[in-house]
């Protein structure tokens, strides 16, 4: 029989852990803004969900986890200031601005759109190194982990953490201030905004491990900043491009994933689909002219998007145009990716064995990958190669740390005819 303390404790840790999800990238937001110590505010809200881990399961879950979160890092940050001014020292970020007050005992974070934005910002400064700017953000912002970060920009671990450290380093000593940009300087960093924007949502909807296939608050976050990012430059064209793709592609989440099972694109209850996200991403995307760089790369990705959602069913879809509309998009970014989906496209359109010819010569690319050799494997068993698909199964299966996933591929590798005697 489970003792009551030890159901504190697990409702304390799946709260520590849902908080951690929906509201790190905001906290850090907010508290960067309020003390301009990127250097100290990192590590106190570190130290208030460690406090947090402490105390909740024995104490109880305050009524505002956020809250309590945030008065608790926020009194770490002015306990270190303090001793600063005691020793001395000065940063060149400055202590706290001029318009900051303590939180209170309730904890009130209030409405954080502005200081989320300015921190992406921040981070895509051009003072910092290209490599870096969407990599912090997303570990800044968003709370997404080094992990996972570093396998949506295919590097090692130890890499990309040391890509994030020398950049919040970078902030620090040249005193990059987090402030709103100065004339033209919002319109030279789009492109960094957008793209880590994507890679936020992204990453929402494909978690690198865990119990989650969909971690629908954070891809909701990444869809906010693009709202928010609209209304300050609506005639800008990749903000357009990215909004009008996010809202095409978030209005599919509530028919991705049924009791805890992945259910396909050709599976979905499209009823279940968002119709008024799809309207409006629908508007913003067909509208936009011929572009260039980055925001050709998003109006594509959005015609595509616009294509499945206009698609009564999964038999009404064109998959010639979504076929055609990848290579154009392969063809601008060279992205082994990119001619996977392709080859999904292809392998609709032409028949699954032109779908494997297009995936020959990605092994190396996607070496780690373990999507690659799940489409190939799907393709191999609609081929009626059933050697190749057991073994791409497997192959994939050896690769995936999505429990979602990894389920989905064991029923599919359970269902293949057995080998020949």
């Amino acid at each position: 029989m489970t003792s009551k303390s030890d159901q504190s404790s697990t409702w304390a840790d799946r709260t520590i852990a849902e908080t951690y999800r929906a509201d790190w990238g905001r906290l850090l937001s907010l508290l960067v803004a309020r003390t301009r110590r990127l250097d100290l505010a990192e590590d106190a809200l570190s130290e208030a969900f460690a406090r947090a881990t402490e105390r909740w399961p024995t104490a109880g879950i305050p009524g505002n986890p956020a809250g309590w979160l945030y008065t608790t890092a926020s009194r770490v940050v002015l306990g270190q200031l303090r001793s600063e001014a005691i020793h001395g020292r000065k940063a060149r970020l400055l202590a706290v601005s001029t318009d900051w007050i303590q939180p209170t005992a309730t904890g009130d974070i209030g409405d954080l759109d502005d200081e989320r934005l300015a921190m992406v910002l921040l981070c895509c400064h051009p003072a910092l190194h290209p490599a870096a700017r969407s990599p912090l953000a997303l570990r800044l912002v968003i709370g997404t982990t080094t992990e996972d970060i570093a396998r949506l920009f295919v590097v090692s671990r130890a890499t990309m953490a040391a890509r994030i450290t020398r950049a919040k380093k970078k902030i620090v000593a040249a005193g990059i201030p987090l402030s709103a940009p100065v004339g033209n300087e919002l319109r030279t960093r789009l492109d960094d905004v957008c793209r880590t924007i994507y890679l936020a949502f992204t990453a929402g909807y494909a978690p690198a491990s865990g119990p989650d296939l969909l971690r629908t608050e954070l891809a909701g976050e990444a869809v906010e900043l693009a709202a928010v990012l609209f209304r300050l430059v609506p005639d800008s064209p990749q903000v357009q491009a990215l909004y009008g793709l996010l809202l095409l592609q978030h209005a599919r989440r509530g028919a991705r994933v049924a009791n805890g099972r992945l259910i396909t694109l050709a599976e979905q209850d499209r009823s279940l689909w968002r119709q008024d996200e799809i309207r409006t991403g629908t508007e913003l995307i067909v509208d936009l002219p011929f572009g260039v760089g980055y925001t050709e790369e998003l109006r594509l990705q959005g015609l595509i998007a616009v294509e499945h959602a206009r698609a009564s069913t999964a038999y009404d879809t064109h998959w010639p145009t979504i076929a055609a509309l990848y290579a154009r998009l392969e063809t601008l970014t060279g992205s082994p990716i990119v001619r996977l989906n392709r080859a999904v496209a292809v392998g609709e359109s032409e028949g699954p064995q032109a779908g494997l010819d297009v995936i020959d010569g990605l092994d190396d690319a996607l070496a780690n990958n373990h999507r690659l050799h799940a489409v190939r494997a799907d393709l191999a068993r609609r081929a009626g190669k059933t050697r190749l698909a057991r073994t791409a199964y497997h192959a994939a299966l050896e690769l995936c740390t999505n429990e979602v996933e990894q389920r989905y591929l064991t029923h599919r590798l359970a269902t293949l005819d057995p080998p020949n005697p």
